[in-house]
């Protein structure tokens, strides 16, 4: 490092230029330049009249932590969080739950993308032999239900939240009288968001609609008639609830309905029949069903 690398400026100490500090910190100027715009690393000193940057020779970690940070394609706002966070631990549990996330996109995206190679190479018949389908008769009810426009990234949060409230004040309803399930009115994906309903079906209508009556305007709940329907279904596992292994269930179910010569009758829905968090993957945990009529 030469001379003309160092500057000492009165009251900041030593200091080095932005060439010294990139070539120390293995990073380029225009890299530099980048992170001091976006608040990530701010220079010791900008020189009032040059406009020229100054670094102190302490920076030099945090600028290599930001470039591997990068590398792993972490936002800019999480970097800023975990290389501003005192504590050590702190700031590794923050890059854990970080990675934890890719790590559970990645896995989603290598099951898409095995599902997708399966319909692209026109495997699609053999996919649905793995789902058994069949008629089953469901007689009138009455549900406590709880509507929401949402998107498929919400719906494990969603869904169980939901069923939970619904399921308490069930309690006032007559209590639980058959399995909880959500009914979708259109489609929800990463783009599409619904709406979808979670319902619990209750015992007592007029208790069921006072409690309707009685809710706050946050969230919109009903009590309503669920009227009597033969539904076409399929029984998957919890493992299978995933995206994308649930999507191929209700392809599954409607080849089934289309190859039988029924009609749709209705939105189609999802069934929870069982113990969510004693269940374990493989499991039967759900129903994928679709009402249907003769044609």
């Amino acid at each position: 490092m030469t001379e003309d690398d160092m500057v000492d400026v009165s009251g900041d100490g030593e200091l080095l230029t932005i060439g010294a500090f990139a070539a120390r910190a293995r990073l380029s100027a225009k890299a530099l330049r980048l992170y001091d715009r976006l608040g990530l690393l701010a220079p010791a000193r900008v020189d009032a009249v040059s406009g020229y940057r100054y670094y102190r020779a302490g920076q030099v970690e945090r600028a290599r932590l930001v470039a591997l940070l990068r590398r792993l394609d972490m936002p800019l706002a999480r970097i800023a969080e975990v290389l501003d966070t005192p504590e050590p631990d702190a700031a590794g549990a923050l890059l854990a739950a970080y990675w934890a996330d890719v790590e559970s996109r990645f896995a989603a995206q290598r099951a898409l993308a095995g599902y997708l190679r399966g319909r692209l190479s026109g495997r699609s018949s053999e996919m649905y032999e793995q789902f058994e389908v069949s008629l089953v008769e469901v007689p009138e009810q009455v549900i406590i239900g709880e509507t929401r426009h949402t998107l498929a990234e919400e719906l494990p949060v969603w869904i169980p939240a939901a069923l939970g409230r619904l399921e308490e004040a069930a309690g006032g309803c007559g209590g639980i009288a058959a399995a909880p399930f959500v009914v979708y009115y259109a489609d929800v994906s990463e783009e599409s968001d619904g709406p979808a309903e979670a319902c619990v079906p209750v015992g007592d209508g007029a208790a069921a609609r006072a409690w309707a009556e009685g809710q706050a305007r946050t969230r919109q709940v009903r009590a309503r008639a669920e009227p009597a329907r033969r539904l076409a279904r399929t029984r998957i596992t919890k493992a299978q609830v995933a995206a994308p292994q649930i999507l191929a269930a209700y392809e599954a179910v409607e080849a089934w309905i289309e190859r039988e010569g029924w009609e749709y009758d209705g939105p189609c829905r999802e069934i929870y029949f069982a113990d969510w968090d004693a269940a374990g993957p493989e499991d039967p945990v759900c129903d994928v069903a679709f009402p249907v009529k003769r044609a």
